[in-house]
């Protein structure tokens, strides 16, 4: 971190508490992201941005007010961007009518340097990439690779009027790839993302042994039959589970969403006012867990200086707690969980998903199949599509198995898993033992849309819902 970056973010603090402000925090941040993009063996671009600024968030009579400055050069500017904001605060201030309260966080003064074993470096990248693009593109019936490897070198610095100076390092590296086959007028494409926060270690032989499988899936899919709709029993992989795990776990157990306060982008919650009650059956656990390490979800504060720690949000079914931020734990009367997150410093931060994940059950996955008599193997997310208050749902995957007598047999296209979310979680009569956690790159959230990395997992699980084709 530029140390005049620091020392302007703190003169930032300086000046609004002289300036009569109840709070302010400032997040300066550094950001340097290399990537690449390899399509069919041709490199089409080879990019290098760098990215730094800082973000003031203030409180003023009662009333936020946020501003950013980016790659700020003095002191002057801060001061020019601070007036801005007391102003708008006092302005507004006029038609608020709730008080404001902030639930007390202790001042850290910390420094955090996140564990890297391969430093990340481009030509290393680009080497992985076109290795990847090379076993998608060397296989017949594929007619498209697209391999698109990146990393990010960050540096967060944030300090607030109550004390707190805490400096966090960290890098992350990550590779998407497609795989597109192409057969007698049918297109199918698999695709997949690797990796997680530290070095080039996320994605080593990983990433090339993923670029073999959806090849070949992609590849076996143009000879694969479309589903009948039906209701039946279906086996969920955890690559589909880490997704249906952010859209009708994760997104509603964030506090402004139950509270309705950020509704944009399907923002409710099916389970609103419902602390204490089963939602699900007893099978059901489910955490948000920003300290589990390498993922894309790990660190150690918060962008409001909370310190993290895993936080139960359903037990044996029961809904117990909801992702918050200082402000929203005074209203529910709980502490905060260390969730309040920002893509950068050009945004306010909002109530975020660090690693939301159903917990490992005790089943072993074959065990699970076995005993069923008809139904579906569900594999790999594909896209969602979901209600406002994320109740009626429904989600592509990429591909699906049909289960007869406990076997495992004919290879499905183009499937569609639906449900209700209750009658769905209420259904879950296994959980397997093969807990993972996917890399989750796009989630959208807010007006601005803040897209936020993340982590998301769990285990294979067994329910039922309803499966049909696309077609």
């Amino acid at each position: 971190m530029d140390t005049q970056l620091e020392e302007f973010a703190d003169y930032a603090i300086k000046y609004a508490v002289n300036s009569g402000v109840q709070y302010c925090d400032a997040r300066a941040e550094e950001q340097e992201r290399k990537s690449t993009l390899i399509e069919n063996g041709q490199t089409e671009y080879v990019r290098s941005v760098n990215d730094s600024g800082i973000g003031i968030r203030l409180v003023k009579d009662g009333t936020w007010s946020f501003c950013s400055i980016t790659n700020p050069k003095s002191n002057e500017q801060i001061k020019n961007a601070i007036d801005e904001s007391i102003k708008n605060s006092t302005h507004h201030a006029k038609n608020k009518k709730e008080q404001f309260s902030l639930y007390p966080n202790s001042a850290i003064n910390k420094k955090i340097d996140y564990p890297i074993l391969e430093k990340p470096e481009l030509e290393k990248l680009i080497k992985i990439g076109m290795e990847c693009d090379k076993i998608i593109s060397d296989t017949s019936k594929i007619i498209k690779s697209v391999v698109n490897p990146w990393y990010t070198n960050n540096s967060k610095y944030f300090t607030s009027s109550e004390g707190s100076q805490i400096l966090q390092n960290f890098s992350d590296v990550v590779i998407e790839m497609i795989a597109t086959a192409h057969e007698s007028g049918l297109t199918q494409s698999v695709n997949i993302t690797e990796g997680g926060r530290g070095g080039m270690e996320q994605i080593t032989n990983k990433a090339q042994k993923s670029a073999q499988n959806i090849t070949k899936k992609a590849s076996e899919l143009l000879s694969a039959k479309p589903a009948k709709e039906e209701k039946a029993t279906v086996v969920m992989n955890p690559d589909f589970v880490s997704l249906l795990t952010h859209e009708i776990l994760g997104h509603p157990s964030e506090a402004d969403r139950v509270l309705g306060k950020e509704m944009a982008w399907a923002g409710g919650a099916w389970w609103k006012g419902r602390l204490g009650e089963k939602i699900g059956s007893e099978k059901l656990n489910v955490f948000d867990d920003p300290t589990i390490k390498e993922s894309l979800g790990w660190y150690h504060f918060d962008d409001e200086g909370v310190e993290t720690k895993k936080t139960t949000l359903v037990k044996e079914g029961v809904l117990k707690n909801h992702m918050q931020n200082r402000e929203t734990a005074k209203t529910f009367n709980v502490t905060p969980t260390g969730n309040m997150r920002a893509t950068n410093y050009r945004f306010m931060p909002l109530i975020r998903m660090a690693c939301t994940c159903i917990g490992n059950g005790d089943w072993n996955v074959d065990e699970m199949i076995k005993e069923v008599k008809s139904g579906y193997l569900i594999s790999n997310m594909k896209i969602p599509s979901i209600d406002m208050k994320r109740y009626n749902w429904s989600i592509s995957c990429q591909y699906a198995q049909k289960i007869d007598n406990g076997e495992v047999t004919d290879l499905l296209r183009d499937v569609i898993v639906m449900g209700t979310a209750p009658e769905f979680f209420q259904s879950i009569d296994a959980c397997g033992n093969d807990f993972t956690v996917r890399p989750i790159t796009n989630c959208g959230k807010g007006d601005p849309m803040q897209s936020m990395i993340m982590g998301n997992g769990g285990p294979s699980i067994r329910g039922t819902a309803t499966v049909k084709s696309v077609n």
